[in-house]
């Protein structure tokens, strides 16, 4: 299977895993460019998402993308992976090190998805509440009224997927700097669907108990409708720092020199 990659910078490399599932890796630009300073960024699109399409009979569950990390690792000729996750990147890093402890050397987990199937549940319904909110609503009924969708279709739908999004932000405004992406329902059904009633929680601390602890950072927004107890959780099972910014879920976007200085530390670099 043929998976779409782009690299920018030299230096160490540092995988990204995009968020989704069944995004791609374009919405993490141009911010996340910002980190190819001293060292390589190798960005592909997860299988069925992106500009790595699938037939509907090619299973897009957890354990693949987690074979397809593998397998990029030995594409790449590293020993141990360097991985910086977005979201569900966040969440794939971490399934990616309970499958191959030994083959990871860092985890930078930026807004990572739950690690519970619990957390997860209560994210969708706060996103559900949020967006909701009677600052959005009348943003919908005001572009519905606009007229714009018969004047100009790319800036409707330009602000229509702002508002689908707009849940995720501190403040909804700042969507209009995330770069549009759409997530293939299927890949992101099939994903959830493979971890089922999931808590990777005893996993991690077997795990991490059994083999060399890697090098890790998490880094959540005070204001994410995911959970701030999971990634809290998570960073305590790690032994890692968590870095709390005061945004949402997208700090590349909501507080970009914030977020370039704390994973640019943090990652390796010439």
């Amino acid at each position: 299977m043929h998976l779409f990659s782009r690299q920018i910078g030299s230096g160490p490399i540092v995988v990204v895993l995009h968020g989704g599932p069944g995004a791609s890796h374009d919405y993490l630009l141009p911010q996340y460019d910002l980190l190819a300073k001293g060292r390589t960024l190798f960005y592909y699109d997860q299988r069925g998402g992106g500009q790595s399409p699938v037939s509907r009979d090619t299973p897009v569950g957890w354990r693949e993308h987690v074979a397809d990390l593998e397998e990029i690792r030995g594409e790449l000729g590293q020993e141990r992976l360097t991985l910086c996750g977005y979201s569900w990147g966040g969440l794939l890093a971490v399934l990616y090190f309970l499958e191959h402890s030994d083959r990871v050397e860092r985890l930078a987990l930026v807004s990572p998805a739950s690690i519970t199937a619990e957390y997860r549940q209560q994210f969708e319904k706060e996103f559900a509440r949020r967006m909701q909110a009677p600052e959005i609503t009348r943003a919908r009924d005001a572009l519905r009224a606009s007229g714009l969708r018969e004047r100009d279709t790319h800036a409707y739908q330009r602000r229509a997927f702002e508002l689908s999004v707009a849940g995720y932000f501190r403040d909804f405004h700042d969507a209009q700097h995330l770069t549009p992406f759409r997530v293939v329902a299927r890949t992101q059904d099939e994903v959830w669907k493979s971890l089922g009633d999931y808590d990777l929680r005893p996993r991690i601390r077997e795990t991490v108990a059994q083999s060399s602890i890697p090098h890790s950072l998490v880094l959540h927004g005070s204001y994410d409708p995911i959970p701030m107890a999971g990634s809290q959780a998570l960073a305590t099972l790690l032994g890692a720092p968590l870095v709390e910014l005061p945004v949402g879920h997208c700090p590349h976007v909501e507080a970009t020199e914030d977020f370039v200085r704390a994973l640019d530390d943090f990652l390796p670099s010439i």
